[in-house]
């Protein structure tokens, strides 16, 4: 399941068949055409209408690279890269939000307007845009804008962008395979049993054969796969 089919199980909201035809028949008509002639290019399980939804919005850019740069430096400071796993940018995390935007619009004028306050900030104060600002110049603005209930009024607008970059940041990362090894989740995976306990047999006056013993209950982990396997045999 890709990142955006986890956020929409996860809550997003789901899209209706027949608000997701609607859109499809006012896509552009030359991306739907050409995403109907390429049918390798859906995925599994997934509606057409659905697809070419998602061909659209992708065919599509709203960001600028100025924007999008600025917003690559400071997904990056909300997830760094550390000895656990990759940064935010690392996990692709700028592309997501530009899908976002476009799957969300009520988000585009809201990081729009507050990527430009940023900008606006550090002009005044540095004569720098906030990424060409230095590491430290760029952590004291984030510094003044991350913790809502130390922040002063004057930072509320920065307080409203930061919150939603924070949240987007987190969802486009944590949908990643990055993200699942940064947390050090596995997926379902099946439970280590080793059989029904002693004294439970003996309440019973049941016991296992050797045959059981051998081949049906002893289990044992194995290392760095989500699987089991008995004991004694190989992969």
């Amino acid at each position: 399941m890709d990142r955006r089919s986890s956020l929409r199980w996860m809550g997003w909201g789901t899209i209706s068949a027949g608000v997701l035809l609607n859109a499809c028949k006012n896509a552009d008509k030359n991306v739907v055409d050409n995403a109907k002639a390429d049918p390798d290019a859906f995925t599994p399980g997934r509606m057409e209408e659905e697809e070419l939804h998602d061909k659209k919005l992708m065919s599509e850019q709203f960001f600028t690279q100025h924007e999008l740069a600025t917003i690559a430096v400071l997904s990056d400071i909300i997830i760094p890269k550390d000895d656990v796993s990759g940064s935010a940018t690392d996990a692709k995390v700028p592309d997501f939000i530009e899908f976002m935007v476009k799957e969300k619009p009520e988000f585009q004028v809201p990081l729009r307007g507050g990527l430009r306050w940023m900008d606006l900030y550090m002009m005044k104060r540095y004569e720098k845009s906030f990424k060409d600002a230095s590491k430290e110049q760029q952590i004291e603005l984030v510094d003044q804008i991350a913790y809502p209930d130390k922040a002063t009024d004057a930072m509320k607008a920065g307080v409203s962008f930061f919150s939603l970059m924070r949240n987007l940041t987190a969802s486009g990362f944590y949908t990643t395979a990055i993200g699942f090894k940064d947390v050090g989740y596995i997926g379902n995976a099946p439970n280590n049993w080793n059989g029904v306990p002693d004294d439970v047999l003996k309440q019973y006056g049941l016991s296992y054969s050797e045959k059981e013993l051998r081949e049906c209950v002893s289990f044992e982990v194995i290392k760095d796969q989500a699987t089991l396997q008995p004991a004694g045999q190989g992969i």
